[in-house]
């Protein structure tokens, strides 16, 4: 048994399914050693998208994600991907190879200081020295991607632990004998420490064995907080509940906590992975206008929401509102403002036991549900009318988006990869159901869309998954179409072809009157999946696109990856909309 198979047997006994990847010599034994066991390694074209399917499959099954990248470039490849699943809170390990331990800091294949480069996006990072503390270090891992606030823990794995003990020490012995001379003394002197050095690495080694995995309990919030929360709520004449993606953290409390929202009553926003917890259509959500409902709140529940920028650090919510901020981090609880109560613990426990204690729903709240209810219908009213009027050249977007949400399927996952388009999406796009929306978070990173779609369709493979893409956001993940082919995984994607970075553009050519480095060309995104093995279809004209969509799902259900290149026009729709 070798290291690799060490490590694979914790995976196993911890439930781990998949493990992402791609290939390096530091690392093969890892790969082997799962394939063996069962646990599918799936790999990649670029390490950076074997972390982003490692953070979706966390996403969507509340287990550790787990990739294995090789050492040098292979690890800071995933830096971006690691410090994205640190500010979106996703429970993933990072295997990364590393020299072996009496190579280390002389200049060997790819050494380099990893765990200087890591530990600030990392929860953890851990190197390990010893075989015998592979199978412990790797369970600690595990935990403490879990426990608490989660987030991503990175394990330095030196070769020289990874491979059999026999090989290994073959090479140690070939480094200390010179070829076609006499051993001096010093010769014997170097092989014997060599030896005694592997001797060290392997003691106790086949002593550990995988130990049983611990429940992991979330921390719980205090029923006195729960009390007082309760006081303030049956005070609440207008009261607005914001979920974000932590309420969603245990996936199998999900049915729990819609039934406690929807018990609860309160008007509801939701953001980030807690868009679609209560369906495409539920009477208690809103979908815009959400800044006005805040300065007119006289509670508001923040449920694993920061106030950060997407609250204006908080200013969006009225000075007057009894502010409950609940979350796993007192940290972002308190941030930048101080809340009227804040509250330690998983905020989807607390949703469960506030509505416990509240009992039946509240009626004295229908008149302003109902005033939301009505503002939310004028914006969709008018979202309707703009997506019915021409652009210049190409398809409205808006238009595109209202197609795409009429084709969708009710078991439909989508991910979302970029700015402008994918912005204008989320507008008109409704989730069908808990964990069924992927964006990056807080860190609004670009180029997740082909690992965040490649975990997702593994975790649920009977279901649709779209990903929808800029155009500038589709060339960091295009070669994933590769992927997508080898691994017989059929992902929609859709490119929102604009021919420049939009996002940016809108604000710098108003503001400074240039467009430098914000054109692109309108690539034929299509061809290049073809080359890659999918299928491609091009949309340049409005009535291109319900046959195109129909295409597209008929090619997935017979199992390829589709790309559909739209062209789009030119809109004002989210003109001054962007914010830091």
């Amino acid at each position: 048994m070798h290291g690799g198979d060490r490590l694979a047997e914790v995976l196993q006994a911890h439930g781990i399914e998949f493990l992402f990847t791609l290939c390096g010599g530091h690392i093969s034994p890892i790969l082997v050693g799962c394939k063996r066991l069962g646990i599918r390694v799936v790999d990649v074209r670029h390490e950076v998208d074997a972390v982003f399917a490692a953070d979706a499959a966390a996403r969507l099954t509340g287990k550790p994600g787990v990739a294995a990248v090789t050492a040098g470039p292979g690890v800071t490849n995933t830096i971006t991907a690691l410090k994205n699943a640190q500010m979106a809170q996703s429970p993933l390990v990072l295997l990364g190879g590393a020299t072996a331990t009496m190579l280390k800091g002389r200049g060997s294949l790819q050494d380099i200081d990893q765990m200087s480069l890591v530990r600030s996006c990392v929860k953890g990072a851990a190197s390990v020295r010893r075989v015998r503390d592979l199978v412990p270090t790797l369970e600690r891992a595990l935990q403490l991607a879990t426990s608490g606030v989660p987030g991503p823990v990175f394990l330095e794995l030196p070769v020289d632990l990874l491979y059999d003990r026999e090989l290994v020490r073959s090479w140690y012995g070939a480094k200390s004998k010179p070829e076609g001379k006499r051993q001096s003394l010093a010769d014997r002197a170097l092989t014997w420490y060599l030896q005694g050095h592997v001797q060290r690495l392997y003691s106790g080694a086949d002593r550990v064995r995988p130990s049983k995995p611990s429940p992991m309990e979330p921390p719980l919030p205090s029923q006195s907080d729960v009390h007082l929360a309760e006081a303030a709520l049956r005070k609440a004449e207008r009261p607005v509940v914001l979920i974000g993606s932590q309420t969603l953290l245990e996936v199998p409390e999900l049915r729990r906590i819609r039934g406690a929202v929807e018990s609860l009553g309160m008007p509801v926003y939701l953001s980030g992975m807690a868009r679609g917890l209560l369906g495409a259509a539920h009477p208690l959500q809103m979908r815009h206008k959400r800044g006005a409902a805040l300065k007119e709140a006289d509670l508001v529940l923040l449920a694993g929401v920061p106030m950060d920028f997407r609250l204006d650090y908080g200013r969006h919510i009225s000075k007057k509102a009894t502010l409950i901020s609940v979350n796993r981090s007192a940290r972002d609880a308190r941030k930048n403002r101080r809340p009227t109560l804040s509250v330690d613990g998983d905020p989807g426990r607390f949703l469960v036991r506030l509505a416990t204690e509240v009992g039946p729903p509240q009626t004295a709240w229908t008149a302003w549900r109902e005033k939301l209810r009505h503002r939310d219908e004028q914006r969709d009213a008018e979202i309707r009318r703009q997506a019915e009027e021409p652009t210049a050249e190409g398809v409205n977007p808006l238009q595109l988006c209202m197609r795409i949400e009429e084709a969708l399927a009710e078991d439909s996952v989508l991910v979302a990869d970029g700015g402008d388009f994918v912005a204008t999406a989320s507008y008109i796009l409704r989730p069908r159901g808990p964990l069924s929306w992927l964006d990056p978070g807080v860190f609004g990173t670009l180029g997740v869309g082909g690992g965040f779609a490649l975990g997702a369709k593994l975790c649920r493979p009977q279901s649709e998954v779209w990903i929808l893409y800029g155009d500038g956001s589709c060339a960091y993940s295009l070669a994933e179409f590769d992927t997508f082919v080898r691994h017989k995984v059929p992902v929609i994607a859709v490119v929102g072809n604009d021919a420049c970075w939009m996002q940016i553009a809108r604000e710098q050519v108003d503001v400074l009157g240039d467009d430098v480095g914000v054109t692109l060309r309108q690539t034929d995104y299509h061809v290049v999946a073809e080359g890659y093995g999918g299928r491609g279809f091009l949309i340049q004209k409005p009535d291109e696109i319900p046959e195109v969509l129909q295409k597209a799902k008929e090619a997935a259900r017979e199992g390829h990856p589709v790309l559909i290149n739209a062209h789009l026009g030119r809109t004002d729709f989210r003109k001054g909309s962007i914010s830091m």
